[in-house]
């Protein structure tokens, strides 16, 4: 029974390991989306770090990533800048490949 207990504590430590690295990730490309989505916007300075802030938090609202994309399309469209749907999943997808690679 102990050699099961040993396997299922390193099953759960994994996992555990896996979803932290997730969640690293996940925070990574947003910070990335954030910047590129503050710069289309203009902002600079303190306005631009806490709108990258922002798009980080607005991934906690529910699983997955429509969240953050409906998020940023929001915030573009107020701006004036539509039509950009294909632009803002081609770059989340870009910096989710970053973010792997600068975590991994």
């Amino acid at each position: 029974m102990n050699t099961f207990d040993d396997r299922k504590k390193g099953f759960e430590s994994k996992f555990a390991l896996d979803e932290e690295k997730l969640f690293k990730i996940n925070a990574r490309r947003n910070k990335l989306l954030g910047q590129w989505a503050a710069d289309k916007l203009n902002k600079t300075n303190q306005a631009k770090e806490d709108y990258v802030l922002q798009v980080i938090k607005s991934d906690m609202a529910e699983p997955g990533d429509e969240d953050v994309f409906r998020k940023v399309k929001k915030d573009l469209a107020e701006a004036g800048i539509n039509n950009i749907d294909d632009e803002i999943r081609t770059k989340m997808n870009e910096f989710m490949e970053i973010a792997k690679e600068s975590i991994a």
